[in-house]
């Protein structure tokens, strides 16, 4: 038993206990179980969810964040579960769960579970906002190096069936002096199962597929390539492409970028939707117009590839891997920095590959 000092009024009372399940080695290997004490030095993320806690292992010195989330007895907890099984099939540029632990609240019968991850102190957010205040976008390769790690983080979970279903700059973490990049938050993370019904109110408004604005309840993994869209608009704007503050106006706010959908693409959407013929035509302006003079016609055109009302016409994750845009990272002429971490840009994992396994020769220098 250990004391978990949060740096305010409050201490959470804590047993840790290393067990083989923890490292995602689920088979067990008769290892004697060892105790990890950890100290929380404060907090550095609340949400809706719980807390997120900077802390360190007192054995050994490392630094990690804990993600404190109040638990229903309910239901078993389905974050935990997605995070074991990606413990068993990791992926460099996702989060990894280091161990988890149960601790009691301050009032009577609540729990909370613990999950013990990589702490990564910058996010795509912080790095936007970074550059904002400088008056400047974020230079192109490194774009170009933080979206194609999403592009293979989203391959590697889409290959094992999971939506994280909340892809925003918020949950983007990436070591900057590295330019690498992990996906984090399977909060509302689930394993989609076809033809069995979804909630459609999910993900941050500002990067919500349309079909989720519709109200469907039958969608795909396409819902993440959505999002990855607006987070890879906002690095070349500088600011969310699609800000609307009321799913009304989030919707009116994609049609003036990407003109009205078509009933056959609202069909496609959601075919249980019954109001298309109150819908103004709006026809777009061409994608070009939509960012600043001089951006990159290579980005623009794979931005053009992933926001379309068609789930079924949006690239694949790995294909977005595959799309011109990163034929810079492939070149045998490009030199990459080794704090960049290059050795990872083309190890890909099965579930990658098996997305489309056409793909392979084109994603290998």
């Amino acid at each position: 038993m250990v004391t978990v000092k949060n740096s305010g009024e409050d201490e959470a009372n804590v047993t840790r206990t290393k067990s083989a399940s923890d490292a995602g080695n689920l088979g067990g290997d008769g290892k004697r179980a060892e105790i990890i004490n950890y100290e929380a030095q404060r907090e550095v993320g609340r949400g809706s969810f719980g807390s997120v806690y900077l802390a360190k292992a007192v054995e050994t010195g490392e630094t990690v964040a804990i993600k404190k989330v109040l638990q229903d007895r309910r239901f078993k907890n389905r974050e935990l579960q997605i995070m074991r099984l990606l413990a068993q099939h990791p992926h460099p540029y996702i989060v990894m769960l280091k161990h988890h632990f149960i601790s009691k609240g301050s009032k009577e019968g609540d729990v909370y579970l613990n999950l013990v991850l990589d702490y990564i102190p910058e996010t795509i957010h912080s790095v936007v906002k970074h550059y904002n205040r400088m008056h400047e976008l974020v230079p192109i390769f490194s774009v170009k190096l933080y979206m194609y790690q999403l592009a293979r983080a989203l391959a590697h979970i889409h290959g094992l069936g999971i939506c994280h279903r909340d892809i925003k700059p918020q949950n983007l973490l990436v070591n900057p002096a590295r330019h690498t990049l992990k996906l984090c938050d399977f909060g509302s993370a689930k394993a989609l199962v076809p033809r069995e019904p979804n909630v459609a109110y999910i993900c941050s408004r500002y990067y919500r597929a349309p079909e989720l604005i519709f109200g469907a309840s039958d969608y795909t993994v396409a819902i993440d390539v959505w999002s990855y869209g607006c987070v890879l608009a906002e690095l070349l704007l500088g600011t969310p492409i699609f800000p609307g503050p009321t799913a009304v106006d989030q919707l009116i706010e994609i049609v003036r970028v990407i003109g009205t959908p078509t009933k056959d693409e609202v069909m496609v959407m959601n075919p249980n939707y019954q109001e298309y013929k109150s819908f103004p035509v709006v026809r777009p302006p061409s994608w070009p117009a939509v960012f600043k003079q001089g951006t990159n016609a290579e980005v623009i055109d794979l931005v053009s590839k992933v926001l379309v009302y068609n789930p079924n016409k949006r690239l694949k994750s790995i294909e977005i891997a595959g799309h011109d845009f990163y034929n810079e990272l492939r070149s045998p002429s490009t030199k990459i920095p080794a704090e960049y971490n290059p050795e990872n840009l083309f190890q890909f994992t099965r579930e990658e590959l098996q997305l489309n396994p056409a793909m392979e020769a084109r994603l290998t220098p």
